[in-house]
């Protein structure tokens, strides 16, 4: 992945306060790598200070001066409007001081369709790259709201190269059951899709894990299915089971990880203070990625191919 970030050229990335030696540590690290132009909106001594901390030095980076999180924030968001920067990235300040201000009716970063997470894991043992959506956003998606959250990471999958992503509607068993409302949503998620209004991929569901990800497992249950055991995207039923499987991905399995909240007319990089300045790399690697996929589709150029792996 932090190959092909570098491989376009990199993309400015506003930063909504750094002044935490994560979040400055991490994106200096990017910009030495290549993957991305640091933009550091924010207090310059604050964010000095953090750059030590992180045993870094901020060289020739600009620092464009905001003096409390709500004009922090809003600077930000103004640059990506003006096309100044190409990602939003949150610093030290509150996630709903940020978002607040990308969700401004006026003067924010609003497309018509929800924001949602997406998370990219190399489980080990898979042969390809995993996303898993929604662990953070949306608590309790509606049948509308999951179609547009498969849309979204649908474009994350088109930006690392995978044409016709392959998606599973995760739930407890194969068959729809009226006592299980997650399995009657992915019927109607499914029937959409076949209705044409969810293009760019193939969806199927409901999937048990087991039968989404494991082909020696849908074939002892006869599941005869494009996506079973080859699933290219995760959608979980609520943000509760989307949220224990990221988790289990990372702090269980060990798989290396990133993730960008879309939806917006920019990817945003909303870690987790639990995340290794590893995976926030490759977040901002992927936000990179996801950027200039959105420059090229919008004016008609090539997207990427190949496979992609995190950190490398």
């Amino acid at each position: 992945m932090r190959t092909q970030a570098r491989s376009g050229g990199s993309g400015r990335v506003a930063v909504a306060m750094p002044h935490d030696e994560e979040a400055i540590g991490s994106i200096l690290a990017a910009a030495r790598q290549g993957m991305a132009e640091p933009v550091l909106v924010g207090d310059r001594s604050s964010i000095e200070r953090a750059a030590a901390m992180a045993g870094e030095t901020l060289g020739d980076w600009d620092v464009v001066p905001a003096g409390s999180p709500e004009e922090a924030a809003a600077v930000t968001v103004e640059m990506v409007r003006s096309g100044k920067a190409d990602v939003v990235m949150k610093g030290s300040l509150e996630t709903a001081t940020l978002l607040k201000a990308i969700l401004d009716p006026e003067h924010g970063l609003r497309t018509g369709r929800v924001l949602s997470h997406v998370a990219a894991f190399s489980p080990v043992g898979y042969p390809r790259l995993l996303l898993v959506t929604d662990a953070a956003m949306n608590i309790a998606p509606t049948v509308e709201q999951k179609r547009e959250i498969i849309l979204n990471a649908v474009e994350v999958s088109h930006a690392l190269g995978v044409s016709e992503p392959r998606v599973a509607l995760l739930c407890a068993k194969e068959k729809v059951d009226p006592r299980m409302p997650a399995t009657v949503e992915a019927g109607k998620i499914r029937a959409l899709w076949e209705a044409g209004e969810i293009p760019g991929c193939i969806v199927s569901g409901p999937l048990a894990l087991d039968n989404a990800v494991s082909p020696r497992a849908a074939e002892l249950k006869g599941i005869s299915d494009p996506v079973a055991g080859v699933a290219d995207v995760l959608i979980a039923p609520d943000i509760e089971a989307a949220n224990i499987l990221y988790k289990a991905l990372a702090f269980l399995g060990g798989a290396e990880n990133a993730g960008i909240i879309l939806g917006a007319t920019a990817p945003i990089v909303l870690t987790s203070r639990a995340d290794s300045l590893r995976s926030r790399i490759d977040s901002i690697a992927l936000a990179a990625i996801h950027a200039r996929f959105r420059r090229r589709h919008h004016r008609g150029g090539p997207e990427a191919t190949g496979t992609v792996t995190l950190g490398r």
